[in-house]
């Protein structure tokens, strides 16, 4: 089937085709023609797959359908995303498939000075893309009226309801008309059954659209494990990176901290590295993004803020130097590879601390990753794991784990056992020396100064980046 048939208009048609494409992604195949007839939807599929597309062209032809009159712009669609990157994404997305029609859009986040913002709205938008935090700035200054929003798009909602942005989002929603009156779309790439639960409140009897197994990865990304000591990683990922040439490598780390260090250490072994997070400037983040892009820097040091939002063409390679504590967010770091059905390469540098992570993101998945030992980085079997840190007050990843995920009281990590390597590791994972790995399955401050994360929080950045995601808002 092709655009063609799910009801857009000749100027939309217009747009996509100039874009390249002709036939719609399975979640665009699905959400689209429920979105057209003005049906609330929860949506999700494997990130990469063309979920933005999927709500924006429908938002696009039902505002074209309802025109307003000359003079009168008020803001009629409002489109909520996690972070500065995502919004961006999706407000690049809304003029690229609207440059053909009269609409006006525009994006407000943090990071950035508000008064040209401000600006843009005065002049009449009809489509507001936003960042939660930076949104209540502008309700703060009476610089937006969301009285007459017609379509709520919640993008990546997971991330904003699992961290504890609902708070901001329920501020938002009591400013727009009543649940209703309006149509609400939720899209994400993952979906727990705590935010079923939640959009079912949030919702107008939403149509459910999954079109593969949830909180699934990309058949065609390539996922391995390299078991290593901590203090190794950084010298193994850069004889990967040297030693197999690779051009383009995407790097995840837990903490800004981190992010930083290992960026200084890989310019240090001769490798081009930058690093972006919540303390970064946008300017910072915008020419680091830009660099990488064009190949002119070889490596991205990131935080879980890059895990949505960055859409980077032909990403080969995506490395979680350290695995993060929320099993989800593994989903969307590998994510950022096998884009728009492309092969991608997977991979976790693993040390014993981070057994219990591995367990749970392997329980998630319903599947075994597949662990190869690599020849001349074998993990030393006497070191003992020790506890990893999680969040300001440096409460143990065991215990915040244990309490946020289900059984988690009877759960227990390979740190709090003081098991070493072997005797954590699984039962049925056999490890292979060589130097050819053989894989064996398996806020906000209003004014005109920038609001970043570091404004609000002036303590140590060795923390987790999940609470600064929402600094950028």
């Amino acid at each position: 089937m092709s655009f063609d048939t799910l009801g857009l208009s000749a100027e939309i048609l217009r747009a996509v085709s100039e874009q390249g494409y002709n036939k719609p992604t399975p979640i665009q195949l699905k959400a689209i023609p429920p979105i057209l007839k003005g049906k609330d939807v929860m949506a999700g599929a494997q990130t990469g797959t063309g979920k933005t597309a999927g709500f924006t062209l429908p938002m696009l032809q039902r505002l074209i359908n309802n025109l307003q009159p000359k003079g009168q712009r008020p803001i009629r669609a409002l489109v909520l995303t996690p972070t500065r990157e995502l919004a961006a994404q999706v407000g690049d997305s809304i003029a690229i498939y609207g440059q053909h029609l009269p609409i006006r859009s525009t994006i407000v986040f943090g990071g950035v000075k508000i008064n040209p913002q401000i600006e843009k709205i005065r002049r009449g938008i009809d489509i507001l893309v936003a960042t939660p935090g930076r949104l209540l700035d502008h309700v703060g200054q009476r610089t937006v009226d969301l009285s007459h929003v017609e379509i709520l798009v919640l993008d990546e909602a997971d991330r904003m309801l699992d961290m504890g942005f609902i708070h901001d989002i329920r501020k938002i929603l009591a400013l727009l008309p009543e649940k209703g009156r309006r149509q609400n779309l939720l899209f994400s790439a993952t979906f727990s059954s705590e935010i079923k639960a939640l959009a079912d409140r949030l919702l107008n009897r939403p149509e459910l659209i999954e079109v593969a197994r949830r909180n699934s990865t990309a058949e065609k990304i390539d996922q391995v494990v390299h078991p290593v000591d901590k203090s190794r990683k950084r010298e193994l990922l850069s004889h990967m990176i040297g030693s197999q040439n690779w051009s383009k490598v995407l790097v995840f780390t837990r903490t800004k901290h981190g992010a930083n260090r290992l960026a200084q250490q890989l310019e240090k072994d001769g490798l081009s590295a930058a690093a972006i997070h919540g303390n970064k400037s946008q300017g910072a983040r915008t020419r680091a993004l830009a660099n990488f892009k064009t190949g002119d820097l070889r490596i991205l040091v990131a935080t879980d803020i890059a895990a949505r939002g960055l859409d980077i063409e032909q990403l080969p390679h995506v490395v979680n130097f350290e695995l993060p504590h929320v099993p989800e967010d593994y989903v969307h770091r590998i994510g950022r590879t096998g884009r728009a059905g492309r092969e991608g390469e997977a991979i976790s540098l693993v040390c014993v601390d981070e057994h219990k992570l591995l367990a749970d993101i392997e329980r998630l998945l319903k599947r075994e990753i597949p662990s190869v030992v690599l020849e001349g980085y074998e993990p030393d079997p006497r070191i003992k794991p020790e506890p990893i840190q999680n969040g300001r007050n440096g409460r143990q990843h065991s215990k915040v784990n244990n309490q946020s995920r289900k059984g988690g009281k009877n759960s227990t990590s390979a740190s709090s056992t003081g098991k070493t390597w072997q005797e954590s590791a699984s039962s049925n994972r056999t490890h292979h020396n060589s130097n050819k790995p053989k894989r064996n399955s398996g806020r906000r401050n209003p004014g005109n100064s920038q609001t970043t994360g570091q404004s609000r929080r002036s303590r140590p950045t060795n923390k987790p980046e999940t609470a600064a995601l929402f600094n950028d808002a």
